[in-house]
């Protein structure tokens, strides 16, 4: 696979993340994923979850082909579903059965909101509350600024960088993004440390479906 696109960060993260998959969701269930990158987690995830069917998505069309030949590779197209090309922005986002929206117990999104327009953290609440399933979560995880929390000095670091290459970009005050799920009907339920200062954060339906 060394003519495939290849992430070090999903590499180191994809550990932490799973266990913490494993202990908040049950055996079985349909997961979509938003901005899957190079589909190094979808693979991953879908070896350790086995109960469990993935859909990814991305933006990038080429990432998107990426992500296929990954899962042919891995022999895992049983569970993995062919990756689709997404905006989160989209008015209507393209994952439909039988006309309707298609609903997933688990919608994952990893290591978007700073490196994509303030406008995309919005977007991402509203479609998952559409896509959301009765009793399903949605789980983000990345760095969040946090009122009350000092900063550490990577993270710092990491977000002057990013607002240098791209002024839309940087790190989100959680309190903002909390304010964005609420408006589309999302509440936090989970904060979860994280190795690397990130946060593994559980949002649900208000009031939490059970």
């Amino acid at each position: 696979m060394n003519h495939l696109p290849f992430s070090p960060a999903a590499e180191r993260n994809q550990q932490p993340i799973l266990e913490r998959l494993q202990a908040l969701l049950p055996e079985r269930g349909s997961a979509l994923e938003i901005a899957s990158g190079t589909g190094q987690h979808a693979v991953a995830f879908a070896q350790q979850l086995p109960g469990w069917t993935w859909q990814p998505t991305e933006a990038d069309e080429a990432l998107v082909k990426a992500i296929d030949a990954r899962v042919q590779i891995e022999g895992l197209s049983a569970r993995v579903r062919p990756a689709l090309g997404l905006d989160v922005l989209a008015r209507a986002w393209p994952i439909q059965r039988e006309g309707q929206p298609e609903a997933f117990d688990l919608i994952f999104c990893a290591n978007l909101l700073h490196i994509a327009p303030w406008p995309v953290c919005g977007g991402l609440m509203q479609g998952a509350a559409i896509h959301l399933a009765p009793g399903g979560v949605l789980v983000t995880y990345g760095p969040y600024l946090e009122h009350g929390v000092p900063t550490s000095p990577g993270n710092q670091a990491f977000d002057a960088n990013l607002r240098a290459s791209n002024p839309a970009w940087g790190l989100r005050q959680l309190d903002d993004v909390v304010e964005q799920a609420e408006q589309a009907g999302l509440v936090l339920r989970e904060r979860h440390a994280m190795p690397a200062n990130n946060l593994l954060l559980v949002w649900a339906r208000e009031p939490a479906d059970h």
